[in-house]
């Protein structure tokens, strides 16, 4: 039955191609209604992940269940609880628009009487309303993969796994992708999407998965991964003068881990503090510094990025 937790669970994956071990002992966790961003330089197992989850290939070891269905076991059940939009998606040119959608909802089993109804409800998801009599070789790249998109949601699955999405689209269509994967979260949809491209993940994702070289690196929310790779806050501070005075005045402060000079800035001093405190010890700081009136020219703290966490993860790997 299905897990009360997780709409797809994986424990100790593990795929072989000969002497390859394209993913070696891989345990994922995506919750229910989650917005779950499969990270991982080129060649780490994302995709071959994504293959045993959908059905397409048989893991080696290990076992997989996507909404209560073990992959081996149940694939049609599992294909019917899926959308999936691989990373070469097909469209067929010589369709209209509306024609490749109807198609894929016959083999959906969608009654002929309920698809002219679910296609006009896909094409406005997707803004391609005004494109549905235009043939899908006209379309542009983005316009294709919001067509593709629409493709994966004609029998209304449960769970979205999507491959690279946003690959190769301008920033526009990034973007315009980006918030579609946010308004399917809202329909109820769990999305499941890899991406190499870290700006996604940042701006959308409530989990996130580190993947490198087939082995998972970190997983959980994405504030938790922040916390677990880069448990040291870093605060910039720019001084006036007094440097050796400030030093010496923040070493005293409970969770100043190290501080370090930094080159100067516009003639300016500046030095680094690594700090594993909380927001209050960061204000603490600041309050040492105003007491001994040692002149503070800006205070600021290090933004924990994704970009920083991931090459922290990966070990700066990305190919």
């Amino acid at each position: 039955m299905a897990s009360e937790t997780y709409i797809i669970e994986t424990h100790g994956l593990v795929k072989r191609y000969g002497k390859l071990t394209a993913v070696n002992n891989v345990s994922i966790q995506v919750p229910q209604g989650a917005i779950y961003g499969f990270v991982g330089p080129n060649g780490a197992g994302k995709t071959t992940t994504m293959r045993i989850l959908t059905t397409l290939i048989m893991a080696t070891a290990g076992s997989a269940q996507v909404a209560g269905y073990n992959v081996a076991q149940f694939p049609r059940e599992v294909r019917r609880a899926i959308g999936y939009m691989p990373d070469f998606f097909g469209v067929y040119d010589d369709m209209k628009v509306w024609e490749y959608l109807d198609f894929f909802a016959a083999c959906y089993e969608i009654p002929e009487r309920d698809r002219p109804a679910l296609i006009d409800d896909l094409l406005t998801l997707v803004d391609l309303t005004h494109r549905r009599d235009d043939m899908v070789e006209k379309l542009s790249r983005g316009m294709k993969q919001r067509l593709s998109l629409a493709r994966t949601l004609a029998h209304d699955p449960e769970v979205l796994i999507l491959d690279e999405p946003a690959s190769g689209l301008d920033p526009r269509a990034r973007i315009e992708v980006r918030e579609l994967l946010v308004e399917m979260a809202q329909m109820g949809k769990t999305i499941f999407f890899s991406s190499h491209i870290l700006a996604d993940v940042a701006e959308i994702c409530t989990h996130l998965g580190i993947i490198e070289s087939g082995e998972m690196v970190a997983q959980g929310p994405v504030e938790e991964i922040r916390r677990q790779l880069m448990p040291m806050r870093e605060i910039t501070i720019t001084l006036l003068d007094r440097v050796d005075e400030a030093k010496q005045t923040l070493s005293q402060v409970e969770g100043v881990q190290s501080i370090e000079d930094l080159p100067e800035e516009y003639g300016r001093k500046r030095i680094r503090v690594e700090f594993s405190g909380d927001d209050s010890g960061v204000s603490a700081m600041l309050k040492a510094l105003s007491a001994k009136e040692i002149p503070v020219m800006n205070f600021s703290e290090q933004t924990r990025d994704l970009e920083t966490v991931f090459m922290r993860a990966t070990k700066g790997t990305v190919s």
